[in-house]
């Protein structure tokens, strides 16, 4: 299942969004800021994709550089200015040359993978236990056994999550770089933060895709820390000035 979404993965995230093509003659200057900006960083024109969606917000996907698509919402559109918006160009393109998807897809099977085992460990432990009643430790083991599977899937998960938050942290140091200005991305994801809202159409499989939480910065306050899908805006923010 997983290797299906990663082959599909663009098809799949633009049906969950609700993206619809954009096109040079009616998105221009969208259109030309991410063609210029895919030439500079070396990689072939990913197609281009508008959200009908106040929520200012933006994301790449695609099994490889050369089946990638960007995608921004008309929110996020309406607030920026050139420079911001080949921030969050640049550094969407860098989640494409990065090969995020890619990694983000591993990780995923991994996650699922220590689950299953998790889960297999849990039911013969709990069943040889009840093979050998003499064995006065058993009764320990399988507690110790059932408390380990259920913490190792959300270790995993756990692990996953903030290896999406290091390459959010990636991808804007690298957009940076591409675009010479990182004031640019900086001031976006500041924009970005002060009119966060949650999008009309959420998935909770796409979220980290996104350059901020769908869910609007509300929800993310509640979910500070290790459960965060995306760092800190304050951060990052911090991270983009501390290299000009």
């Amino acid at each position: 299942m997983n290797i299906f979404s990663y082959w599909f993965s663009d098809k799949v995230v633009i049906k969950l969004s609700g993206a619809k093509p954009a096109s040079r003659e009616a998105n221009f200057d969208l259109y030309t800021t991410v063609e210029n900006l895919a030439i500079t960083a070396g990689l072939p024109m990913p197609k281009v994709y508008i959200i009908t969606d106040a929520a200012p917000n933006a994301f790449a996907t695609g099994r490889n550089k050369e089946h990638a698509v960007v995608a921004v919402t008309t929110g996020l559109m309406g607030i920026l200015n050139k420079t911001e918006l080949e921030g969050v160009i640049g550094h969407e393109l860098s989640h494409i040359g990065n090969r995020d998807m890619l990694l983000s897809t591993v990780v995923v099977v991994l996650v699922g993978f220590i689950t299953i085992l998790a889960d297999v460990f849990r039911r013969n432990l709990f069943f040889g236990g009840h093979r050998d009643n003499d064995n006065k430790g058993a009764g320990v083991l399988i507690i110790v056994g059932i408390v380990l599977s259920i913490l190792a899937p959300i270790f995993a998960v756990l692990i996953q999550l903030a290896i999406s938050r290091k390459r959010e942290f990636l991808a804007d140091v690298s957009g940076a770089l591409l675009t010479r200005y990182p004031e640019g991305l900086a001031n976006a994801l500041g924009k970005i933060a002060q009119n966060s809202r949650p999008m009309n159409r959420q998935s909770t499989a796409i979220a980290h895709l996104y350059i901020s939480d769908p869910k609007g910065s509300g929800f993310g306050k509640k979910l500070k820390g290790l459960f965060a899908t995306h760092p800190p805006v304050e951060e990052r923010i911090q991270a983009l000035v501390s290299r000009q």
